[in-house]
């Protein structure tokens, strides 16, 4: 039986002032996906692991299998194939949990088909997956863990992704405290209409940020991961928000923001010698608030998924 294992990091999305359009990977967690062939026609979710027994075993539902179906209907294809996933990031956490497990499904299904796509050729079926996932088909978490570094959706129709510039020895500290954010909720408490003013200031934002990864400009970095649109609403949603900023920017990070729609929060820093620092500032304060947090550290993942061999 034909079978192949792929991995998939988590991401960071909107990387602040990127509402939607910017995303970058890490490397510190990911999902696995194994896939194998079967003779019957039809996919089949056979295992899943790591997720408290929450996710869908329906292949309609589960994004591994939607994202798959995907790409067989493109490819007017009908095999068998049977699907194990290993949940290595928590759900609703703000990492890109759904997009990591359709993304390394497709690498390891494209793999066992002989690989009729390049891996970018991937991303449309990844989008099919998010949009049954959180009900919108949005490329920000898929395409970083799809391709890996830092990635900027200039449109989506069509679609135009492109790979950014990623200085050596960017890393990020992830902050994960213990509570459940749903993307539902998150996006509810968004205002439909962004004044001009604001419009502005974020795309100066979006601007600067992008001309300081490819100048390598740290400090012009930290001054851009300003979101004035989406995080003055979410950061009512996690407690400590700002306490927390405060403390990690006082400490060395270049700046902090939320990833994806929350809890999770991500703070960037030039190399790994503040690291500890920012982990240390932010437990302060989550001591402080009675709330526990999960932290992980890590360089930038300019990979993407890959196949385990």
């Amino acid at each position: 039986m034909n079978s192949v294992r792929a991995f998939a990091p988590a991401t960071v999305a909107n990387v602040s002032c990127g509402f939607d359009i910017l995303g970058f990977a890490i490397d510190a967690m990911g999902d696995v996906v194994e896939v194998r062939e079967k003779k019957e026609p039809g996919l089949q979710v056979v295992s899943i692991t790591g997720d408290g027994g929450r996710l869908p075993f329906e292949a309609e539902k589960n994004t591994c299998a939607v994202a798959i179906q995907a790409m067989l209907d493109e490819l007017d294809q009908q095999v068998g194939m049977e699907i194990y996933l290993e949940k290595g990031l928590p759900l609703g956490s703000g990492m890109g949990s759904s997009a990591a497990s359709a993304v390394a499904a497709l690498v390891a299904a494209n793999r066992i088909l002989g690989e009729p796509f390049e891996k970018k050729q991937l991303l449309p079926f990844a989008m099919v997956a998010e949009k049954v996932a959180c009900g919108a088909g949005h490329a920000d978490n898929v395409a970083p863990s799809l391709l890996g570094g830092f990635v900027l959706i200039r449109d989506y129709h069509p679609l135009d992704v492109i790979k950014l510039h990623v200085p050596e020895g960017l890393h990020c500290t992830l902050l994960h405290p213990h509570f459940e954010l749903k993307t539902s909720d998150s996006r509810s408490v968004l205002r439909d209409n962004v004044s001009l003013k604001h419009s502005t200031i974020q795309s100066g934002n979006v601007a600067g940020l992008i001309a300081g990864l490819f100048q390598e400009d740290f400090e012009l970095i930290g001054r851009s991961l300003r979101d004035v649109i989406a995080e003055p609403y979410r950061a009512t949603l996690i407690p400590g928000f700002y306490e927390v900023k405060e403390a990690v920017k006082a400490a060395g990070a270049l700046g902090m923001g939320i990833s994806g729609s929350g809890p999770t929060l991500f703070a960037l820093s030039k190399g790994e010698k503040t690291v500890q620092s920012i982990i240390d500032a932010a437990q302060q304060v989550y001591d402080s608030i009675g709330l526990g947090v999960d932290t992980y550290h890590s360089a930038i993942n300019t990979q993407g998924a890959f196949v385990l061999e």
